[in-house]
């Protein structure tokens, strides 16, 4: 029997269903984008203050560089959970469900919590050799277990703000999701710069700030979907695991997992073949482009985050209208921020290396590669807009297999195929992923609109998630 829904609940989905697109998109796209912007200073501020470390900042830079696809790994899982979760509790809600997206959220908590012990364990045992086979090198083995040996303890918390905070935005509390983000990068930035110089902890020193400032962030969110403002509450009832609620998230999930688990796979294979031809020099430039695309993408993920909560909620409610007209709004937006951020890295990437490093050698390799690596920027407002639409509906067949085809089918491949028609094969590695960039794009956008043809077209037409 589901619960009664108090005015502020009503409330709230009745603008959900009924405001105007353009003002409710804006109202949870502002404070998403702004959350995305603040977790960005969050991830790359280490790399700011490391990166300009007297004497070792480079080989520091490099190391930490090392440990990407970890991290990546780390945060995909909070992707598996909260990004098959979130959009169901929605389309829940959007059904006037709202006890079994509770059940949905609870069961989501309990696996984000066991995936934290399991990630812990694994990577403190086995994180020199995994490092050692993700491309270190004798001069920066050292700095990459200094920093990772520290994080990964914090893995937990990494969990529980990263995931849990998906359902503080799929309720339509973008402001309360923004906050959890800016109390911890505003701590991190305060912290880094005492742990790491004042202290003279260097390394583990960027890695104790992010260890504690995802601590603070993680306890904001539980406070937050246990009070009384949540309109979805975490309840010990609904945290007991049932298969027939989990593992329709875990198959919705697993879309957003890959596209970040073979981010991590993809660090490595990059990492690897730079290694092999252009030392750690060339590991460091992909260091600081890895650093750049964050600034890419990480706004573009959050105008899906508000697009999100407005898409999912109302193909629950079978109102295809507001889903399509939501869809193109989203488009509308990624797609002139990506155009315009190509722009600038084609014209000025020098300005975006130098945040992150002074070192000249250095520079000059970011500088030529930032422009060659990044020249499918353009077509990201594309491939992020409609493999995350997919997500908001439901679709977990077709998102998986273009999470897949991007870096799995197209440019891991290309990244070993390239070198052996090129001259100069540190051209040929960093010149596979515009061509795998525009490839994806270019299937994913006919692949959307041949289905939303066929699906979106009909008003009263059952949403196939539930």
């Amino acid at each position: 029997m589901s619960q009664p829904q108090t005015t502020e609940d009503t409330s709230r989905e009745n603008l959900l269903g009924t405001a105007p697109i353009g003002r409710l998109l804006f109202s949870l796209a502002v404070p998403a984008i702004t959350a995305q912007v603040v977790n960005m200073l969050y991830n790359i501020v280490d790399r700011i203050y490391i990166g300009h470390i007297p004497e070792i900042g480079t080989a520091a830079l490099t190391g930490v560089g090392i440990t990407f696809p970890i991290i990546t790994l780390i945060s995909a899982f909070s992707s598996l959970i909260a990004m098959g979760g979130a959009p169901r509790a929605s389309i829940a809600m959007g059904a006037h469900h709202k006890d079994r997206a509770e059940r949905i959220m609870g069961n989501c908590l309990t696996a984000l919590l066991a995936i934290s012990v399991v990630l812990t364990a694994v990577f403190l045992l086995f994180q020199e050799p995994v490092l050692w086979a993700f491309g270190a090198s004798e001069n920066t083995i050292g700095y990459a277990m200094d920093y990772m040996g520290i994080y990964v303890c914090g893995t937990v918390f990494v969990q529980v703000s990263l995931g849990m905070n998906m359902f503080i935005t799929s309720q339509g509390f973008a402001k309360t999701s923004m906050l959890t983000v800016i109390i911890g990068a505003v701590l991190n930035i305060a912290l880094d710069p005492l742990f790491i110089f004042a202290f003279g902890m260097g390394v583990r020193g960027a890695a104790i700030a992010t260890v504690l400032s995802q601590a603070v962030s993680a306890v904001w969110v539980m406070l937050f979907l246990t009070g009384k403002r949540t309109t979805l509450k975490l309840r010990p009832q609904c945290m007991a695991i049932h298969w027939r609620i989990l593992l329709p998230v875990l198959a919705l999930g697993v879309s957003p997992f890959i596209m970040q688990s073979t981010e991590s796979l993809l660090s490595v294979v990059l990492n690897t073949s730079l290694l092999k031809y252009g030392g750690d020099v060339a590991v460091g430039a992909y260091t600081v482009i890895a650093s750049i695309m964050q600034v890419i993408n990480l706004p573009l993920q959050g105008l899906t985050q508000g697009a999100q909560p407005i898409t999912s909620f109302n193909y629950g409610a079978r109102n295809m209208e507001r889903v399509r007209k939501s869809i193109r709004l989203l488009l509308t937006c990624t797609l002139t921020y990506s155009c315009l951020f190509w722009l600038a890295i084609m014209l000025i990437p020098q300005v975006f290396v130098g945040i992150f490093t002074s070192d000249p050698e250095l520079t000059e390799t970011a500088v030529w590669a930032a422009r060659i690596f990044l020249f499918g920027v353009f077509s990201f407002g594309a491939q992020v807009g409609f493999q995350q639409s997919f997500l908001a509906l439901g679709q977990a067949k077709a998102s998986l297999l273009l999470a897949l085809l991007r870096k799995i089918v197209l440019l891991i491949p290309l990244i070993y195929i390239f070198p052996l028609f090129f001259g100069d094969k540190l051209l040929g590695v960093f010149a596979a992923e515009p061509v795998a960039d525009l490839l994806a794009a270019a299937t994913t956008t006919v692949t959307f609109l041949l289905w939303a043809r066929k699906s979106l077209g009909d008003k009263k037409a059952a949403p196939k998630a539930l």
